[in-house]
């Protein structure tokens, strides 16, 4: 099977699994295409509250497919930031479930994602300086942002990889999870992100990722909404709230 993105939508939650095995899950330029359309695809279902990012078998991703992108690394580095900035706008909750390594261009979709949960041994790396690449400034700010300007150095400087452990002390990671336990934690997590408040979510979305400009929208969404009476009343008569705002469909 050629290598691909391939993504299902259960219990209101989209798992998009990279999937490339031959090659640790590596990148080709195909599938840094084709990651903005599928994730436009997904944003616009209304069946979608959440995504998860993950890797097949038990690799995240290793990077890039360096032999589809021998034509030039600039074009190259532009279709990986195309795919991290589609990602990172993605309008409702996203977590990148990992496994073994996390390395290069995994890193940076994974640093994309609002929250990272790792497995117990996974392995993790920004790898330009092995390359002679100079790393994208928007995808630099983005590490710092998660880890802080020493350790974005150290990992850039070095490309060396980390060990989970250490991702975790940093902040490039939330959780570690014991081997064999990611799949059910993210489900049991993911679960409870579908069942909270989209209105929440997208407006602490969008604040905590530096938008300085919507307050006032963001004011007039929840006066309209409803949201906040249901989350109210389902509190005091002790029931799961039916919360009604959703993420607008584009056109």
């Amino acid at each position: 099977m050629e290598p691909q993105l391939e993504h299902r939508v259960t219990d209101s939650v989209a798992t998009v699994v990279i999937r490339h095995p031959e090659k640790r899950n590596a990148m080709t330029a195909a599938m840094w295409r084709s990651v903005p359309t599928l994730l436009e695809g997904l944003a616009g279902d209304p069946a979608v509250r959440a995504l998860v990012l993950t890797g097949e078998g038990g690799t995240f991703c290793a990077g890039a497919d360096i032999s589809t992108l021998r034509s030039s690394a600039e074009e190259a580095q532009g279709l990986a930031v195309r795919a991290e900035e589609a990602l990172a706008a993605f309008p409702k909750p996203t977590l990148a479930a990992i496994r073994g390594h996390c390395v290069g261009g995994g890193a940076q979709l994974a640093a994309a994602c609002d929250l990272r949960f790792a497995e117990e041994g996974a392995l993790f790396g920004v790898t330009p300086a092995k390359l002679g690449i100079v790393y994208p400034a928007s995808s630099t700010r983005r590490l710092v942002s998660l880890v802080g300007p020493a350790t974005a150095k150290y990992l850039l400087f070095s490309g060396e990889l980390i060990d989970a452990p250490r991702a975790l002390r940093t902040g490039l990671v939330d959780e570690v999870l014991p081997g064999g336990e990611l799949g059910k934690r993210v489900t049991e997590f993911t679960r409870i992100l579908a069942s909270r408040s989209q209105l929440t979510q997208a407006a602490a979305k969008e604040f905590a990722d530096g938008r300085t400009d919507r307050d006032a929208h963001w004011a007039g969404q929840a006066r309209g909404s409803g949201d906040t009476a249901e989350g109210v009343a389902a509190f005091l008569e002790r029931r799961r709230p039916r919360f009604g705002w959703s993420v607008p469909t584009s056109g």
